[in-house]
């Protein structure tokens, strides 16, 4: 795996990490939308994981990772329709589709 490659997946494995201990081993949405620093540290993180995912992408356009254009259009959609971001939205990506990054993520850097 090129080198460039393996730090860009650091960093989304990281990103990923840093988003679970921000929201807690609770995981409880109330918690988190009354807590505006939380919500700011995820959602920058998330913008970080479509940045990363972009370079990949264009460093080597085959590089399997699922959902990539998604990821992708979430970070463009936080960094430039910030006002269409709900809480909800971001919520349901951090419970439903990072742990499923995540492992996709562990298996490229496995592998490498």
């Amino acid at each position: 795996m090129d080198l460039k490659i393996k730090t860009w997946l650091l960093d989304i494995n990281q990103s990923i990490n840093e988003i679970f201990d921000f929201i807690g081993e609770d995981r409880d949405f109330l918690n988190y939308k009354k807590d505006l620093k939380t919500k700011k540290a995820v959602e920058r993180n998330i913008e970080i994981i479509g940045e990363a995912v972009g370079r990949i992408l264009k460093f080597d356009s085959k590089f399997p990772i699922k959902n990539a254009q998604h990821i992708i259009g979430t970070r463009n959609r936080i960094i430039h329709s910030y006002d269409n971001i709900s809480d909800e939205i971001i919520w349901t990506i951090i419970i439903k589709e990072l742990p499923i990054l995540k492992v996709e993520i562990e298996n490229h850097l496995l592998k490498e």
